[in-house]
C-alpha cells in the first residue's frame, strides 16, 4: 500500500475555497479496496525512515521543524501523534498540548504561550492544539467579539511567516472526520469503562454546534494556509489511512530540508584510542 502523493492530494492551496462537508472523510473515491492489515508494513518503513530523518535533523542542529494539529472532538489527534511519532527520538520531539489558558496566560497577548513552545534548532515539536485554538474556539463560543478575534488571522499569519523566515519548517494538519463518526467514537468512550476518562460532558456542547465549528475551520484554513505554512487536511475516519497519510507527509518534509550528518572538525583517522 502507498500513500505517495498524500502531501500534494490533501495540502490546501492559497486562495482556494474550502467546504469540508464536501471531501470524503473515508477517502472512498481513492481507497475502496484498502484494508487495515495492508497499512502495517508501510507504516512500519514510514516510521523508520522518519526515524532517520529525525536523527540526522538533530545531529545536524540547523533546521526546525514544527506540526500543528488540529480537529473536531475525537478526531485522533493524541491516536495520530502516538502512532507517527512513536519511534521518533524523544530527545529531539517535543509534544506540547494546548489546554484553556491560565490566568497568567491570560495576561499576555494570545501568541505569548505559543512563542515560547516553538521548536530550537534540531529539534521536532508537535502542537496538539495549538494558537488556532484562539480563533476557532474563541469564535465558535463568543469568548471574545468580532473586534478581536478577527485581527487574529492576519496576527497568526505573520507569526508563522517570521518562524518560516528565521528557519522553521512548519506543516499544519486538520485531521477531517465525520459527524457520524464523532458520534461513533464518542458513544465508544460511554461503553467503555476505561475509556470514561476521555469523555467530557462540554464535548455534546460542541457537537451541537458542528456546523459553526466546520464553517470556522473552513474560515481558518482559507486564510492562513501558505507556502511557508501549508494546511493538509486528512480524511481521518479510517485511523490507520489518517496514520498513513501523516507519516509521509512528515517524511516528505523532512527529506525536502535536504539534511546531512555534520562533517567532523578532526580527521577520524588521526584517532587512535590506547589501551
Amino acid at each position: 500500500m502507498s500513500v505517495q502523493g498524500a502531501e500534494d492530494r490533501y495540502r490546501h492551496q492559497p486562495g482556494e475555497k474550502l467546504k469540508l462537508s464536501n471531501l470524503d472523510t473515508n477517502e472512498k473515491t481513492l481507497a475502496e479496496d484498502l484494508v487495515k492489515e495492508d497499512s502495517f508494513a508501510p507504516l512500519d518503513a514510514l516510521r523508520d525512515e522518519l526515524q532517520q530523518l529525525q536523527k540526522v535533523l538533530y545531529a545536524q542542529s540547523k533546521n526546525r521543524v514544527l506540526v500543528v494539529i488540529q480537529a473536531m472532538d475525537t478526531g485522533g489527534k493524541d491516536g495520530c501523534i502516538k502512532h507517527v511519532f512513536s519511534r521518533v527520538d524523544p530527545q529531539g520531539l517535543n509534544v506540547v498540548s494546548f489546554k484553556k489558558p491560565s490566568e497568567r496566560e491570560l495576561a499576555h497577548d494570545f501568541l505569548w504561550r505559543i512563542h515560547q513552545r516553538v521548536p530550537q534548532n534540531g529539534h521536532l515539536t508537535v502542537f496538539n492544539r495549538s494558537h488556532y485554538e484562539d480563533v476557532i474556539a474563541v469564535r465558535v463560543k463568543e469568548l471574545y467579539p468580532k473586534s478581536v478575534w478577527s485581527k487574529r488571522y492576519q496576527h497568526i499569519v505573520d507569526f508563522e511567516r517570521m518562524l518560516a523566515e528565521e528557519g522553521t519548517t512548519i506543516v499544519k494538519i486538520f485531521l477531517h472526520i465525520s459527524k457520524e463518526e464523532q458520534k461513533a467514537r464518542l458513544q465508544a468512550r460511554l461503553d467503555n469503562p476505561d475509556k470514561y476518562w476521555k469523555f467530557n460532558p462540554d464535548d455534546l456542547a460542541d457537537r451541537a454546534r458542528w456546523e459553526d465549528f466546520q464553517s470556522v475551520y473552513e474560515d481558518v484554513i482559507e486564510r492562513t494556509s501558505s507556502k511557508h505554512a501549508p494546511w493538509y487536511v486528512i480524511p481521518s475516519d479510517r485511523k490507520w489511512y489518517r496514520n498513513l497519510c501523516v507519516a509521509r507527509i512528515m517524511v516528505e518534509t523532512l527529506k525536502n530540508l535536504d539534511m546531512s550528518f555534520p562533517e567532523p572538525n578532526w580527521k577520524p583517522g588521526d584517532i587512535v584510542l590506547k589501551d
